[in-house]
């Protein structure tokens, strides 16, 4: 199974013929075709052929071939041809073109010259074969010139022609000498292809501690800047090794919820002074943001009892004190109570899952 790839490697031991399969749950980044058996022809000639990892592009269909989803094909490449593996067909490939700013009129797309043949499926085999020993030489090359970089895959061409080398860099890095001596180690083209520690993340794939696959690698192209100010409206404790993910920068995902966050903290009054009453001052401990409920104590620094008012009581309650106007107390409220906390640790036993013991049945005779 290559999933680097999305497709499948079966061997036919009779013949030796290798085939293979697509298989769509290995595609990453794959978009989910709902527009699939719609009568649409307006680009019926436009695919979406997927490469290793993450690199897709458009292509338009002049083989003359009937070319269908998970058909493996020779485009068009800067030098020479490449082999891919057709992702996607049909209406679909519209939005997607729309979405990522393509006019298939005023574009000139690369062709799709012909469906692979079992030789060409071979040679790009062969290909395949060299990346991984391709990109450790690499990197030592690049140790012993002393560059501050590091090379995090090699992609090689289907025609074995050209390779693309993707390096990971904080500065500016002058490659130049490098790639003659690539060249001449190698014996391909070359190409560099710098990439961030969130798109080698996507490359590379994994479980995030949501238990589910990373989103780099699943749906998201554009990488947005995330700061620290993503966890503080959410209330988020600011500690580094909860907030990063597998890339070592901030989760994408901090920025998921922000906008709901700051629409809910927008109807939540700032509380800069304690609230007065009759029977003393009110301290702010706790705040909900999503259910807009705000937790006050007697005491400054103590939570053992907490009273919850809603966010838009509490700014009545500002704008009485500021009038000179005290309410009753927060006694006359129902009992305080500490803010919901669920976990579902120590919920379950761990030997509910045994079988129940059996009890011994005495002989009461026989003790007697």
């Amino acid at each position: 199974m290559d999933c680097n790839r999305g497709c499948v490697v079966t061997t036919d031991p009779a013949s030796g013929e290798s085939h293979f399969t697509y298989r769509e749950g290995c595609c990453k980044l794959r978009d989910h075709n709902y527009l699939a058996g719609i009568p649409d022809q307006s680009f019926k000639d436009i695919f979406e052929v997927r490469f290793k990892n993450t690199r897709k592009a458009f292509y338009r269909n002049a083989s003359g071939q009937n070319v269908k989803l998970g058909d493996m094909v020779i485009v068009e490449a800067t030098t020479g041809c490449d082999l891919g593996i057709v992702t996607l067909e049909g209406p679909l490939v519209g939005r997607q073109l729309k979405c990522k700013g393509v006019d298939p009129e005023a574009v000139e797309l690369k062709k799709i010259y012909r469906k692979a043949k079992q030789s060409d499926i071979e040679k790009w085999q062969e290909a395949i074969a060299r990346e991984q020993d391709t990109m450790i030489q690499a990197r030592r090359i690049a140790a012993e010139m002393g560059l501050e970089m590091k090379i995090g895959d090699v992609e090689f061409q289907g025609d074995g022609s050209k390779a693309i080398f993707y390096y990971i860099a904080d500065g500016r890095v002058d490659f130049r000498q490098l790639i003659k001596v690539f060249a001449e180690e190698f014996r391909i083209r070359i190409e560099m292809k710098q990439i961030g520690a969130r798109q080698e993340a996507g490359l590379i794939g994994g479980l995030g501690v949501c238990g589910r696959e990373l989103c780099c690698a699943r749906y998201i192209t554009n990488f947005k800047s995330i700061s620290t100010s993503a966890a503080r409206v959410q209330d988020l404790s600011l500690n580094p090794q909860k907030l990063a993910g597998q890339c070592g920068k901030l989760k994408c995902c901090l920025n998921y919820e922000v906008a709901v966050y700051q629409d809910a903290q927008s109807r939540i009054p700032r509380v800069q002074e304690p609230l007065e009453f009759e029977d003393g001052f009110a301290y702010l401990r706790k705040t909900d943001i999503l259910k807009e409920v705000m937790y006050f104590s007697y005491d400054k620094h103590s939570d053992a009892d907490l009273y919850a008012l809603d966010a838009a009581d509490v700014r009545e309650i500002i704008k009485m004190n500021r009038n000179g106007v005290k309410p009753e107390s927060l006694k006359s409220e129902p009992e305080p109570s500490a803010p919901e906390f669920v976990t579902a640790v120590g919920d379950d036993s761990i030997s509910r899952f045994d079988a129940p013991k059996r009890k011994k049945k005495r002989n009461k005779n026989r003790r007697k």
